[in-house]
Formats: C-alpha cells, structure tokens, sequence
C-alpha cells in the first residue's frame, strides 16, 4: 500500500477539508478520468482497491494514472486504554479528497471499457465520483 518513504512529524493534527479542489480538477494525462463528487478521506486501502478494481477490468491493457497520495496519517488509540496519556500511534494513512479532485485517469482503452472500470472503482470509495471525459 502506499505510505509515504519519510515524514517530518510522525502525528498530525485532524484538520478540516473544506472548499472546492482547485489544483488536481482537470484531466491532465489520460482521456477518461473519476472525479470525485463529494468530500472525504481516501485510505491507502480504499485507494489500492481502486486501483486493482480498474485494473483487472480492462484486462491490465490501457494505461492508468492515480491523482492522489495518501500523505496523512491517522493515529488511533489501542483498544480497551483509558483516556488521556496522550495521542495514539500512526494506524494507516489518507488522502484528503476535496470535491471536483480527478482520482484516476485513465488511457488506451475505449469509452465503454473506461466507464465500466471507473464504476467498479466507484464502489470501492466512500464517496460519489463521476466519469469525465477529455473534450
């Protein structure tokens, strides 16, 4: 799964995801793209999914770009502790997804092909996306 190699802090703070994706919104690399619709956080797993789902559907031909990395972590406190001393440990990694953000995009293959394969993928994410094409 995909983590980053190293961080300057270990811990960090929850944060808010507001607004509208401004860089990251348009098809830059391939024909056929998967916007997301709404706001969320994408795990390393959620992503990887995805990315296998598009895969296997197209049969490993066509080429993929994935837009976004997970570079946040999210801590979490072991089960059955008591509250306080402190913050938990790292537990997984996520990708703040603002609305209008292309998670995948996607070249190669036909519009029929992309379209099944990005709604694979949709299903594999906690949030609505839509299929874009390039004009």
């Amino acid at each position: 799964m995909l983590s980053p190699k190293r961080v300057k802090w270990r811990k960090q703070f929850v944060g808010r995801a507001t607004g509208f994706a401004v860089r990251g919104a348009n098809l830059d690399f391939g024909d056929y793209g998967l916007q997301a619709v709404e706001e969320g956080r994408l795990t390393a797993r959620q992503l990887e999914a995805g990315r296998i789902a598009i895969s296997r559907s197209v049969k490993r031909g066509g080429k993929i770009w994935c837009r976004v990395f997970p570079n946040i972590p999210v801590t979490k406190k072991p089960a059955e502790t008591r509250m306080g001393s402190g913050k938990g440990n790292p537990e997984l990694w996520v990708a703040r997804v603002l609305p209008g953000k292309v998670l995948f995009e996607m070249n190669g293959v036909t519009r029929e092909q992309a379209k099944e394969a990005f709604e694979r993928a949709a299903h594999k994410l906690p949030f609505k996306t839509r299929f874009l094409v390039r004009e």
